[in-house]
């Protein structure tokens, strides 16, 4: 039983079980953004070629759909080991809220996974076998269907984040889906969404700029590099644009559902209203956190004592203390213990009752009950607070950089630009754009880090602890395992770039 976990778990199983999704899950990451950004970029090349009959578009489209294929075949197998995962190291976890979390990953298979194989099979071998219409279509559609693989992800990420459409049985001592559309449809599934595809377009946007610089100060290919780094950095600009945006609304559901990961994004000990967004420890921006948190210059925000401590915001609403959380979650398990208890004795209903009405009065803190010391309620701080501050640092740079290339590029406005030619810069210029490329996956990887360490100690938010969480394996075992799939993910990363590379230098058929 749930209750009993603790006693039967060793606690190197939990840190190496922790360690090893957190390994699949940084190098499935790396796949990931740019099929997504890949994605809308040969998509667009594509319609041009079928616009303009233009044979030189049709081979430009071949060959990001050639980089977006290489990209996806490595994305789709750490993603398949990252699901066995939750069966293998995180099976109480499975067990205890498998029907609902279970739900958005079966559609994401059996849905969009269909759907990319059909499509991006025409994509690749149909060039000569359909329509151009039919094959313009196939590729927006194979990019559909990996943004619908991401939906579908990231539905079931955002529920561990704010949990909703279930109900707690008692009898089969599982959470159980009550409202599919609640769990599919929630505000933070669809903030998340809009967020993090956004910002994987700018993994894309960046990446093709890059490669076109590359071809540029190799003086090769120079009309697919200015054409495509046009489409690159537009993309590029639009995505981070969007990103800043969904991000504000992010930040807002954030703050209503998980208000301990702001407070640790914010390094904030004691909150307060007309709060400042910090920059760096030292300097912050008037009234910032406020307005990201609540839309309201003046509005409150609590820091890590006050939800410790339990606090009441100036328009009278009351969190309790952490303290009176763990009590009322151990009373929820007690209670449990004891409802089930009484029906297998086939105690009288009043006694049944009365437990349930105990459980149900208190499963809100349910999770809190595994709780030993409130300390442990506090996610790692300095890595929350940096990532955030790497992440919208590199988010604003992405905003400036794209639209200078595209400035230079269209040298608009031509007093300030008509002497730059982007085909004979000087070879540093060109080096700044490839070596951003790595920047914009350090961006992305801080994003995750802010949402999974912020989220911590929680495997559901309020509901199920990570400790609560785990197999009852021996550490050894997962040891073995974390450094095989270390090995494994880096060789399969460098086959990747190696890969990459080869088709860049080799470049489209021109």
């Amino acid at each position: 039983m749930l209750q009993n976990l603790l006693l039967n778990i060793d606690a190197g199983t939990i840190d190496w079980s922790r360690a090893q999704f957190a390994l699949t899950a940084i190098y499935h990451w790396l796949f990931v953004p740019l099929t997504l950004g890949l994605a809308v970029i040969m998509g667009i090349v594509e319609t041009k070629y079928y616009q303009t009959k233009d044979e030189f578009w049709k081979e430009a489209a071949k060959f990001w759909q050639k980089l977006f294929g290489i990209n996806f075949a490595m994305g789709v197998a750490t993603g398949i080991i990252l699901e066995f995962e939750f069966g293998t190291n995180w099976s109480n976890y499975s067990w205890f809220v498998g029907d609902i979390f279970g739900a958005p990953l079966a559609v994401e298979g059996i849905v969009a996974f269909f759907m990319e194989s059909t499509f991006v099979a025409v994509m690749y071998f149909g060039w000569k076998k359909v329509s151009p219409g039919f094959h313009l279509a196939s590729t927006w559609l194979t990019g559909l269907g990996a943004t619908i693989s991401a939906w579908w992800i990231l539905v079931a990420n955002a529920w561990m984040q704010y949990p909703v459409g279930c109900e707690f049985n008692p009898d089969t001592m599982r959470n159980e889906m009550v409202s599919f559309a609640e769990v599919a449809l929630s505000p933070f599934a669809i903030s998340k969404f809009c967020h993090t595809v956004t910002s994987s377009w700018i993994i894309g946007g960046i990446f093709c700029v890059g490669v076109c610089c590359w071809y540029l100060m190799k003086k090769r290919h120079t009309r697919l590099a200015v054409e495509s780094m046009k489409i690159g950095a537009g993309v590029g600009l639009v995505a981070a644009l969007l990103a800043g945006a969904t991000g504000h609304k992010s930040g807002m559901d954030v703050a209503e559902v998980q208000p301990m990961k702001l407070a640790a994004m914010e390094a904030l000990y004691d909150g307060g209203t007309e709060q400042g967004l910090k920059l760096i420890e030292g300097i912050e921006v008037p009234y910032g956190l406020s307005i990201m948190a609540t839309n309201d210059p003046k509005g409150y925000v609590p820091g890590i004592n006050d939800l410790l401590n339990g606090y009441t915001t100036p328009d009278g609403k009351t969190e309790p203390s952490a303290d009176e959380k763990i009590a009322r979650g151990k009373k929820a398990i007690e209670a449990l213990a004891a409802y089930r208890k009484a029906k297998a004795e086939g105690a009288p209903d009043s006694t049944i009752n009365y437990q349930l009405s105990i459980i149900n009065s208190n499963m809100k803190y349910f999770g809190y009950g595994y709780v030993k010391d409130k300390a442990d309620l506090v996610p790692p701080v300095l890595v929350n607070f940096w990532a955030f501050r790497v992440m919208v640092g590199v988010g604003c740079l992405f905003i400036l950089f794209f639209a200078v290339i595209l400035a230079v590029t269209y040298k608009f406005p031509k007093a300030l630009f008509k002497k730059y030619d982007i085909t004979a810069l000087p070879a540093w210029h060109y080096w700044v754009a490839i070596l951003l490329i790595p920047l914009a996956y350090i961006g992305s990887e801080c994003g995750w880090l802010v949402a999974e360490f912020g989220r911590q100690p929680w495997t559901i938010q309020d509901m199920l602890p990570t400790w609560a969480s785990v197999s009852d394996l021996q550490s050894s075992s997962v040891i073995i395992t974390f450094f095989l799939f270390l090995v494994l993910f880096t060789t399969m990363l460098a086959v990747e770039i190696n890969i990459l590379l080869k088709q860049i230098k080799k470049g489209p058929e021109l």
